[in-house]
């Protein structure tokens, strides 16, 4: 029973090792956030009929039609708010991240107790070891999981308050405007622009962050 219990503390901080690779990777949320954030906002077209393509542009251009685009880097780089939101969402991930952390400094202190005691430990005393682990195991991955649960949706409701407000001011904007369509463009798109005529990046950017320093 000994050699068996002793091994497994050899094994204890490999498994620790493997945790901490884990509790990283809520990191490539803030990742995510900052460059799919727009896309996903934005690229989602209308389905419209087989065949009616054509139609509808060929109608909307006879009729003046009209279409504006901002730039999506430019956005991200600009808009104040998009800029505390990630502040906020590194913010929360780095306290994810050091709960976490201060949980396997506490393993780790438990670990070298038990390495010191293993050869003079007896079989009861080995077993009540491993009963401890294996819950200290569960109550990490519990806390783990209620954390990153919690963390994805604080950034879910961030990313719907991002594009609520993006969305209520392009409403107003267009009011005056009268854009047929707006959309987003980025570097890997596939829209070519043919000049800047009808860039509205910055008209958006100015009216957002007016909007965003007034509360």
């Amino acid at each position: 029973m000994l050699p068996t219990f002793i091994s497994g503390i050899q094994n204890i901080q490999i498994r620790l090792i493997r945790m901490r690779n884990f509790v990283m990777v809520p990191g490539l949320l803030a990742l995510l956030l900052t460059g799919l954030l727009f896309y996903v906002v934005y690229h989602r077209p209308e389905p419209i009929a087989a065949g009616s393509a054509k139609t509808i542009v060929g109608t909307q251009a006879g009729n003046n039609f009209r279409l504006a685009y901002f730039n999506l880097d430019s956005l991200e780089s600009h808009y104040q708010y998009f800029k505390d939101v990630l502040d906020q969402v590194k913010g929360k991930e780095n306290e994810m991240n050091a709960e976490l952390s201060g949980m396997e400094k506490g393993f780790q202190k438990k670990i070298s107790e038990w390495q010191k005691k293993a050869p003079t430990m007896s079989q009861t005393e080995s077993q009540e070891a491993q009963q401890e682990y294996a819950q200290m195991q569960q109550n990490y991955q519990l806390r783990k999981q209620t954390l990153q649960e919690s963390l994805m949706k604080h950034n879910e409701d961030l990313k719907a308050d991002i594009r609520k407000k993006i969305e209520d001011y392009l409403k107003e904007y267009n009011k005056e405007k009268g854009y047929n369509y707006i959309i987003s463009y980025e570097a890997n798109s596939f829209i070519y622009i043919r000049d800047s005529a009808n860039n509205i990046t910055d008209d958006l950017i100015s009216g957002l962050n007016a909007s965003y320093k007034k509360k």
